[in-house]
C-alpha cells in the first residue's frame, strides 16, 4: 500500500550489526519497506547484520546511508522521535499508537520518518530538536529500554495496524442452527446414559454443564457433526461392550 512507502525508519548510529537484521525484518512485518542508517560505524558487523535479517535479504540490500539525520529527513513532513527517557519536552511524548493516525495522515501525500535512536544513548538533544513529533513506549519501570529491533516493531506495528490493511481470515463454515444444536445435545444424552457417564437422576444437571460448555463460542455445522459423531461412535462401543457383557454372563 502506498501510504506505507511513505515511511521511513531511520537509525541513528546502531552498534549491532544483528539489530540492523532484525529490524529489515522488524519492518517487512508491517509492510514498510524504506529503511536509512545515519552515519554507519566502519566496525558494524554486516555479516551478522545478513544473517539476521533472515529472508529480508532484498530489504538489507536496499538500506540507504546517510552522513547526518537532517539529511536522512530532509524531505519527510512529520519526523517522529523515539525516547524511553523523560523530562522537559520529553513529557509531551506520544504513545506509538496515539501517534500513528497522525504520522498516517501526513503519509497519506507525503514522506515521514520513525527516527531511532542509538542503543546505549538513544537520540542526542540535537537530534530530537528535528523531529516534529516525540514517541515513548510504554514500558513498565522494572526495565524501560527496549531492544532497537523490538522498539521498531512496536512503532511499526502500530502504523500498520492503524492503517486497516490487514484483513484477518473468516470462519467460513456455516453456523449451526438450533435445531442442529438441540439433535445433537440429544444424541450427547444417550451417549452418556448408554456409557454410564452419568446416572438418570443427574442427567438434566450434566446436560445443563454440557450446554454451557459447548455455547460458549460459535459452533459451526462441522463443529457440531463431529461431535454427534463422537458422541454416536462412543454410543456404539457401549452398546459392543454390553452385548459383550450379555454374552460373558449367559455363558
Amino acid at each position: 500500500m502506498d501510504i506505507l512507502k511513505n515511511i521511513r525508519v531511520v537509525l541513528v548510529e546502531p552498534i549491532f550489526g544483528g539489530n540492523i537484521g532484525s529490524v529489515c525484518r522488524a519492518i517487512n512485518n508491517n509492510g514498510i519497506t524504506d529503511l536509512a542508517i545515519v552515519a554507519p560505524r566502519p566496525e558494524t558487523d554486516w555479516e551478522d547484520a545478513r544473517k539476521l535479517a533472515c529472508q529480508a535479504k532484498e530489504q538489507f540490500e536496499a538500506i540507504k546511508t546517510f552522513e547526518t539525520l537532517a539529511d536522512a529527513v530532509a524531505d519527510c513532513t512529520v519526523v517522529a522521535g523515539t525516547s524511553a527517557r523523560t523530562g522537559f519536552y520529553r513529557d509531551t511524548a506520544y504513545s506509538p499508537k496515539e501517534f500513528a493516525p497522525i504520522g498516517l495522515e501526513s503519509a497519506k501525500d507525503h514522506k515521514i520518518a520513525l527516527v531511532f535512536g542509538r542503543e546505549d544513548k538513544g537520540l542526542f538533544n540535537e537530534e530530537l530538536a528535528l523531529c516534529t513529533h516525540i514517541i515513548q513506549i510504554p514500558s513498565d519501570a522494572l526495565y524501560t529500554s527496549l531492544n532497537l529491533s523490538h522498539a521498531v516493531y512496536v512503532c511499526c506495528y502500530e502504523m500498520y495496524c492503524a492503517a486497516g490493511i490487514f484483513v484477518p481470515s473468516e470462519e467460513k463454515a456455516e453456523e449451526a442452527s438450533s435445531d442442529l444444536r438441540e439433535r445433537m445435545f440429544e444424541v450427547w444424552r444417550e451417549m452418556m446414559v448408554q456409557t454410564e457417564f452419568t446416572h438418570k437422576q443427574k442427567l438434566e444437571h450434566m446436560m445443563m454443564g454440557l450446554r454451557r460448555i459447548f455455547t460458549r463460542g460459535k459452533l459451526t455445522v462441522p463443529d457440531v457433526k463431529i461431535l454427534m459423531g463422537l458422541a454416536k461412535q462412543s454410543i456404539w462401543v457401549a452398546d459392543q461392550w454390553n452385548k459383550e457383557k450379555t454374552a460373558n454372563e449367559h455363558e
